[in-house]
């Protein structure tokens, strides 16, 4: 039924305007006290075998929204109704900022993908914090907060602009998440290299330490799937050094070319982030590396091409603990996350492993 609706209705509209028209009507739902009981009844069914420990705390499954979806923390209960077991919210910057000029999100129907170059287009730091901490949450999800660099800020200048944010945001962010991959500002890439990356994680790591006492924020990195192989195995290494707490894998991709895309020429041709379908190769072969790597010592978080249930599956196999999605979300809609958990419930009663924690990285062990 969705996917009539899609053609009929989304399909026809700008990209970014049916995302904020069906954010709209999520948020407004999530509002109704009878509406938000059933749709969640309806949509995020649990399964106590998906039940998941990670970073330190308990989720419902494995399951979360990626970053880019809810840039300003303005729809956590209605994202959690339709059945994302954590929130990842952001990019958010130390300042405000509108992003880049529109059109700035197109649709690659035919490759299931979507190209953005948003540029972080964010309320700021401030404002954000202060939207959580005025929170009353209905549903209670795992919150993460992903922070990035003010695209006006210099590159020289950017461990302060990160430690602005992680100092307003950490008291409300279950995780946070320094996002240094993003290909859509300009010089932010460059911030993964190790000599780049150690001061900026460290600093960050202090100031989350320093503004919250009562308890440890996880704090974790995302990296790009355009990374060389000796550059994830440098942030790897570089990760378990700080004795960080996870990492994402992995962002959006600069690639074009060997990816197969069918869709019109001219839509492959714009600039910025290529996510879905076809970053799922790479993604998945940059996971397995860094398991690889690291192992047990550190979450993996699993993103990107991630449609349907095995695909979530192949990221747990291959070191994840926790998945998350975002562009699939606007080709399946509302019953994406139902679909997902099923699908993960029934191959996990068929597979060797008791739990979900066994499977974690069991290809990659096997291989090893």
């Amino acid at each position: 039924m969705y996917k009539y609706f899609f053609r009929l209705v989304f399909k026809r509209l700008d990209p970014e305007q049916a995302h904020h028209l069906a954010f709209r009507w999520i948020r407004l739902a999530a509002r109704v006290p009878v509406l938000r009981t059933f749709l969640a009844a309806a949509l995020a069914p649990r399964y106590k075998e998906l039940r998941t420990e990670a970073l330190g705390l308990r989720m419902h499954g494995p399951f979360g929204l990626a970053a880019g979806f809810d840039k300003n923390a303005v729809g956590i209960d209605g994202m959690a109704m339709l059945g994302f077991d954590h929130v990842e919210i952001g990019t958010v910057t130390g300042e405000p900022q509108p992003g880049n000029p529109k059109q700035r999100l197109f649709r690659l129907v035919e490759d299931r993908a979507l190209i953005n170059r948003m540029g972080f287009n964010n309320d700021g730091s401030l404002r954000v914090a202060a939207r959580l901490a005025s929170r009353t949450p209905v549903f209670k999800p795992v919150v993460g907060v992903n922070i990035g660099k003010t695209k006006v800020v210099p590159e020289e200048e950017a461990v302060a602009d990160y430690v602005k944010s992680a100092e307003r945001l950490a008291p409300y962010a279950d995780y946070l998440v320094v996002n240094v991959s993003s290909p859509n500002t300009p010089g932010l890439r460059n911030l993964q290299a190790t000599e780049a990356l150690r001061p900026l994680l460290s600093a960050v790591r202090e100031a989350a330490d320093r503004t919250v006492s009562a308890r440890r924020v996880p704090l974790l990195v995302k990296i790009a799937p355009d990374l060389a192989d000796e550059d994830v195995d440098a942030v790897a290494d570089l990760a378990v050094e700080l004795g960080l707490d996870g990492i994402i894998a992995t962002n959006t991709t600069i690639a074009r070319e060997g990816l197969g895309l069918t869709s019109d020429a001219s839509l492959v041709k714009e600039t910025g982030g290529l996510s879905g379908a076809p970053l799922k190769d790479r993604s998945l072969e940059v996971l397995r590396r860094l398991y690889a790597r690291v192992g047990d010592r550190i979450t993996l978080v699993g993103v990107g091409g991630i449609e349907n249930a095995e695909d979530a599956w192949q990221r747990i196999l291959a070191g994840a603990t926790l998945v998350q999605g975002y562009s699939a979300f606007v080709y399946e809609g509302p019953f994406w996350g139902r679909t997902i958990h099923k699908g993960l419930a029934a191959r996990l009663a068929t597979s060797p492993y008791a739990t979900l924690a066994d499977a974690v990285g069991a290809d990659v062990r096997k291989t090893a």
